[in-house]
């Protein structure tokens, strides 16, 4: 083998650029700053590894926003039907739950892995671990920290496939940002992506509610109107209800220093039904038996109502009812970066010619979460990690060629 590739970064997107490559008559040598490889991929496991998802792949690619029109083109490569055929052929077969999220039979990541790993290294790829890459050196070759100390590495080709910036201590630190802005390519600021949100609780709700979830209600933010739960935190809110929002709510806080959220707590009662019920007599009744009496409402549904809904108009049966289907919750702030499931921003694809190679650095090619893309959870994060892995080694293989 007389050309070699550097993948840098061993998580989904450098581990699937480094299948592509196997087998094309070029040595693949993967480094990763951590002691083990696909930290964040086993994270992503550890309540039940969500591969990709289901539903039909017109609205699978509207999910990728802004970005859908590149993504669509990684995504007709490696399917998420690809994912799933790709997984069995490693042993490890899938199913669709319920909400047509598909899963692994097993719910766990680490079978995926291991299995996928002895097939790399019985193919000839090379994994250098605790290798923390730092830039380049004057000579143009790669500088990675060992622990044996500095070692400089030449390759024909390179992928990068370093992450964002959240989850920082599974290895994504977003410290390349700086280094590829002194390459010439533009990198837009990372942010949280997927991320729970500040909201100033009384001290009182705070104490009582703090990990409470907070299950059917719907949650809307201008067009985005959506079904589900989330959890109460002592900071504020979190869960896969308000991910699915946080990009629409993080850009507004952004813009206007706050965002704030409705949430219908009784999706399947009407208002009027709800009026009609609370205006019967209350009795002897306090105001918390007389909800949970009338229309259900207890718990941490009945402690929001108490938190946002004007006193003077609590006892008002008709605004009440108003409040129950339509109630203003206040966030502050996003949650920091690093504690976000993923982020937001990276390298523009402005950067980037149609392979995923920079333009101010030829032969050096990005992949993953550190491209300026987004997706909400559910398996479109992965899927499109995967997918782009892919498609950077299928452009390093014709850049080879090239040359």
């Amino acid at each position: 083998m007389d050309k070699t590739v550097a993948i840098i970064g061993g998580g989904s997107a450098g581990l699937m650029a480094a299948e592509v490559l196997c087998g094309h008559g070029v040595q693949v040598d993967v480094y990763d700053s951590m002691s083990s490889l696909g930290r964040k991929f086993l994270m992503a496991g550890k309540s039940g590894l969500n591969l990709t998802h289901s539903e039909p792949f017109d609205a699978f690619v509207e999910r990728y926003g802004k970005r859908k029109d590149v993504i669509r083109h990684w995504l007709m490569n490696f399917t998420p039907d690809h994912l799933r055929k790709w997984a069995g052929d490693l042993g490890v077969e899938t199913f669709v739950g319920t909400s047509g999220r598909v899963f692994p039979v097993g719910m766990k990541a680490s079978p995926l892995l291991r299995a996928w790993l002895k097939r790399l290294d019985e193919t000839g790829v090379r994994f250098y671990l605790r290798h923390k890459w730092v830039g380049w050196n004057a000579d143009k070759a790669l500088v990675f920290e060992t622990p044996e100390g500095i070692k400089a590495v030449h390759a024909d080709a390179v992928v990068l496939a370093l992450g964002g910036g959240s989850w920082r201590r599974l290895g994504s630190d977003g410290a390349w940002v700086d280094w590829l802005s002194q390459a010439g390519a533009e990198v837009e600021a990372l942010k949280p992506s997927n991320c729970g949100f500040d909201v100033d609780w009384s001290e009182v709700f705070q104490e009582k509610y703090d990990g409470h979830p907070i299950k059917s209600v719907v949650l809307s933010f201008g067009e985005f109107r959506q079904q589900g739960e989330f959890i109460v935190t002592k900071e504020g809110v979190e869960g896969s209800l308000i991910y699915a929002a946080s990009a629409l709510l993080r850009d507004r806080i952004a813009a206007s220093g706050n965002a704030v959220m409705s949430l219908d707590l009784a999706p399947d009662i009407t208002e009027m039904q709800l009026a009609e019920r609370l205006s019967k007599p209350r009795g002897s009744r306090s105001m918390a038996s007389h909800l949970e009496k009338t229309v259900g409402m207890k718990g941490v549904k009945a402690g929001l109502l108490r938190e946002f809904v004007p006193k003077d108009e609590f006892s008002n049966e008709t605004r009440l009812a108003f409040y129950i289907k339509n109630l203003p919750v206040p966030l502050i702030a996003t949650r920091p970066l690093d504690e976000a499931i993923s982020s937001a921003g990276g390298v523009k694809f402005e950067s980037l010619n149609d392979d995923l190679m920079l333009r101010s650095m030829p032969g050096v090619f990005c992949a993953g979460e550190m491209l300026d893309w987004e997706a909400p959870t559910g398996g479109y994060l992965l899927t499109a990690c995967f997918a782009s892995g892919r498609w950077a080694g299928q452009g390093v293989i014709r850049q080879l060629a090239s040359i």
